[in-house]
């Protein structure tokens, strides 16, 4: 009784039908009407999820393994050319050490030959050095630094416990002297052993003994963030703009028009120091804020 199709035509026709034909084509049409096909994004979703992280996995290794390679062979295809170590005609034992010797100070100003082949010869390899210096603060912060919105007044109190008093009367004479011998060392770097990155280390262990004897708290108005990423952003980038000037003005037997000065004065050896100021300011902020990350978890 239940599929006998004269009783259907009869409930139908109480509700005011007028057509008997049952509603097959009706509902087939509803349904290819209600169905949508999917677009080019959900497709690529969902191959993605079934296949694509597999693809996408094996491409990436064999990529990586064919610019490894390719730079592999660049490498000993390089090295294939260098003369033979510990030949006596070698250019290294001769012309480039008779060079940086005998023309160095006449050169570059700098009475230091040390100080005029790292930031004169070879200073965009020194350039390089600094912005690994970098890299690895922003590296550090951003692993290591914790969401300032969910930083309470009473945690800090953790980095702030009752400080040693013998500590702090040792760091109130120690770290005058010792920013001071920093900053001497990075103004005579181009006249003495020294320079940027041993006074910056110096100025850098003056902070984190600072921080150690009088707490987090006295440190952290000066020393913040935003200035430490603004003093390394600027020295590097004036590092990058004043050595790549140099040698645009004295590369390839052009007359350089960056005066090297006289050798022994503070006031010479051209762009030296204030290069080297700018890698002390680097190596200084990147000391403090490894400390800094590694102890409190953010600056």
């Amino acid at each position: 009784m239940k599929n006998n199709r004269y009783i259907t035509a009869f409930k139908r026709f109480m509700d005011g039908e007028t057509s008997f034909e049952p509603k097959i084509k009706e509902t087939e049409a509803r349904r290819e009407s209600t169905h949508k096909e999917k677009s080019i994004s959900e497709r690529y979703a969902v191959w993605h999820d079934k296949n694509g992280y597999k693809l996408f996995k094996r491409a990436y290794v064999a990529i990586g393994c064919l610019i490894a390679g390719c730079i592999i062979a660049t490498l000993l295809l390089t090295v294939s050319y260098l003369p033979p170590y510990g030949e006596a005609g070698n250019p290294v034992n001769n012309e480039v050490t008779e060079r940086y010797i005998e023309k160095g100070m006449e050169e570059t100003g700098a009475v230091n030959i040390v100080a005029g082949v790292i930031l004169d010869y070879r200073a965009f390899d020194t350039f390089g050095e600094s912005c690994v210096l970098f890299v690895a603060a922003c590296s550090v912060m951003m692993l290591m630094k914790k969401d300032k919105k969910g930083k309470k007044e009473e945690e800090l109190q953790n980095y702030n416990p009752k400080r040693d008093p013998v500590i702090k009367q040792l760091a109130m004479v120690l770290v005058p002297f010792n920013l001071m011998l920093g900053i001497y060392v990075v103004f005579n770097g181009h006249l003495s052993p020294g320079g940027g990155f041993s006074g910056g280390a110096i100025m850098g262990a003056s902070l984190i003994l600072f921080s150690s004897a009088y707490g987090y708290r006295r440190v952290r108005p000066i020393f913040t963030e935003k200035l430490i990423k603004i003093v390394t952003f600027v020295s590097l980038t004036f590092y990058a703009v004043a050595k790549g000037y140099s040698f645009f003005t004295g590369a390839n037997h052009l007359h350089s028009i960056i005066n090297p000065g006289t050798p022994g004065r503070i006031m010479s050896a051209g762009i030296i120091l204030p290069l080297n100021i700018a890698v002390g300011f680097v190596v200084t902020m990147t000391m403090y804020s490894f400390y800094a990350l590694f102890t409190k978890e953010e600056i």
